[in-house]
């Protein structure tokens, strides 16, 4: 199954555009393993997201028993719930036909986060794998991303809608999406006028203060789909007790149903 059909068929299932970020911090987790956290947010939010998001750099800097517990984690999430491996790689080609298989092939990654700064080679090896899914940093949610995204060309043209422009033209096996954070609404409203039909991967709701309501009514396509809103700390850590889990579906449904309100209001 392709990814987008995969992504739509969970959203419809559970009716939801939310995806449950899984970046499990020792510092900030109960007293419990990373698997045993991990399995019981999963089992806590099946039911309510379209897509899980475990962030890489959480689990690789635990070293190999980290990475352990990742593949766990993917063996425990449920068949049907894509799950987007969030290592934002980007590399040369050889390399990064390496990132690829390990993403898709050893782990077993339904899409992948990459980076577009070395260009088409970098992301092809990605891109070839046609049932996978492909989600090209454009406009992030950190601050610092002004630094370069927001730079403008001779035609006035800044990068992230560069950036945008060539994955429309880059996606012509239907597996491509971006990257657009929730804290830029208006370079998120862009984004989608020019690819009104992709896949947007859309971090930056919660502790990094972006507005749902905006989110939701610029990110979503013209059937109130195609928008993958990343929540991590706000559900995963809403409790640091034995209550952890139910917490953390108490916040999950609060925020799948804000969503799900907010897409009605814009789509007849």
């Amino acid at each position: 199954m392709k990814f987008v059909d995969k992504l739509l068929a969970a959203s419809h299932r559970n009716e939801s555009l939310l995806c449950v970020g899984l970046d499990p911090d020792p510092g900030l987790m109960p007293k419990i393993s990373l698997l045993e956290f991990n399995k019981a947010i999963v089992d806590a939010t099946a039911d309510l997201v379209c897509a899980y998001k475990p962030n890489l750099a959480f689990y690789e800097s635990l070293g190999i028993d980290g990475l352990k517990a990742l593949q766990k984690t993917i063996e425990h999430i449920p068949g049907h719930i894509p799950i987007i491996g969030d290592g934002k790689r980007g590399d040369i080609g050889n390399t990064a036909k390496a990132y690829a298989k390990a993403l898709f092939v050893t782990f077993g990654f339904d899409a992948a986060t990459v980076s577009p700064y070395l260009g088409l080679d970098s992301i092809e090896p990605f891109i070839e794998y046609k049932d996978k899914g492909v989600f090209i940093l454009c406009r992030t949610s950190n601050p610092g991303s002004v630094d370069f995204q927001s730079m403008v060309n001779s035609e006035g043209m800044p990068l992230y809608e560069a950036v945008a422009r060539k994955a429309r033209e880059w996606n012509v096996r239907g597996n491509i999406g971006l990257v657009v954070g929730a804290t830029y609404a208006e370079e998120l409203k862009s984004v989608r006028q020019l690819c009104p039909e992709m896949p947007l991967l859309i971090p930056g709701i919660g502790v990094q203060g972006g507005d749902l309501a905006a989110t939701v009514k610029y990110g979503v396509d013209a059937r109130g789909e195609n928008a993958i809103i990343a929540v991590s700390r706000q559900i995963i850590y809403a409790s640091q007790g034995k209550d952890f889990a139910q917490a953390a579906r108490n916040n999950a449904v609060e925020l799948r149903d804000n969503i799900n309100d907010l897409v009605r209001q814009i789509v007849h």
